[in-house]
């Protein structure tokens, strides 16, 4: 039987500690992957490390973050695996797949492909690297409410350049009907994140960072104090609107919702600016 704590600052207490805990619990998960990820390690030694049920961890895992624990981890080192493949070009795709778990170019081609929709020699052929599976954070509570916040990533390694380009324009973009996708294929959704990225990056100029702040939402960071340049890349990125991307035989129109903005403070900090990013996108038709 549930004990059923009374309307009390105790009762008020206990209901936050269970907030608390899984937030907790989230942050530890996280950090766990990221310091594995190179490891051979499943979601039960995940959910061991942490002191809790596999079934827990994956159903909390899926409610806050909607992806499975093998899902994420998968994405996290395709990631880091892409990043290697651009920043390292003579090393052999072998050496790279050894880095994460993979003891074949077959298994890890396969892998790759199921992420990044080409193989790992054809993504090294492409032009920009982008970060389209940045690590995740534990949300932020509102009040005692762990479910309604944005999904959170974690921007911090380019904090310096957002300083030092402080007055520089943000193009932030996001995927329309993203829902409706994932509830073709979840797959598709995925195709329609890369082709939201790719249209950002083919308008982009050789000095613009384009990079992932949420679920459906990326940003472009453009090294120009001019307002013009940046309205002309989200020109550039609006004349594909309702295009179609190729799923298994059928054709799907993507949208994307696009404003502009720079940050206007007088002191940067990170939440204040993650914050003002995506309040631009909620404003933005």
């Amino acid at each position: 039987m549930c004990r059923k704590y009374p309307e009390t600052a105790y009762g008020r207490w206990k209901e936050r500690g269970s907030v608390l805990e899984n937030m907790n619990l989230l942050a530890d998960a996280l950090e766990y992957m990221e310091c594995h990820i190179s490891d051979e390690i499943r979601t039960e030694d995940i959910a061991a490390a942490c002191y809790c049920s596999k079934s827990k961890l994956e159903k909390l895992f899926r409610c806050i973050n909607r992806i499975s624990v093998h899902d994420y981890l998968v994405r996290r080192r395709m990631m880091r695996a892409a990043r290697m493949l651009k920043e390292q070009p003579d090393l052999p795709v072998l050496e790279v797949a050894l880095c994460y778990g993979y003891s074949t170019n077959e298994s890890f081609t396969r892998a790759f492909r199921n992420v990044w929709n080409c193989n790992p020699s054809e993504f090294r052929a492409q032009g920009r690297f982008s970060e389209i599976y940045p690590r995740l954070l534990t949300p932020v509570m509102e009040g005692d409410d762990l479910m309604k916040r944005t999904k959170r990533v974690d921007i911090s390694e380019l904090y310096d350049l957002f300083v030092k380009r402080k007055n520089c324009w943000f193009v932030c973009c996001d995927t329309r009907l993203l829902s409706s996708i994932n509830e073709i294929s979840h797959k598709a959704g995925d195709l329609a994140l890369l082709e939201t990225m790719s249209r950002m990056c083919d308008a982009a100029g050789e000095e613009d960072v384009v990079f992932r702040i949420g679920g459906d939402e990326f940003v472009l960071l453009t090294d120009s104090e001019d307002r013009e340049y940046a309205d002309g890349i989200a020109a550039k990125i609006r004349t594909h609107e309702g295009e179609c991307f190729a799923f298994e035989g059928r054709q799907i129109a993507l949208g994307i919702r696009i404003g502009v903005t720079r940050f206007e403070g007088k002191r940067m900090t990170y939440e204040e600016l993650f914050a003002g990013l995506h309040k631009v996108l909620w404003e933005a038709e």
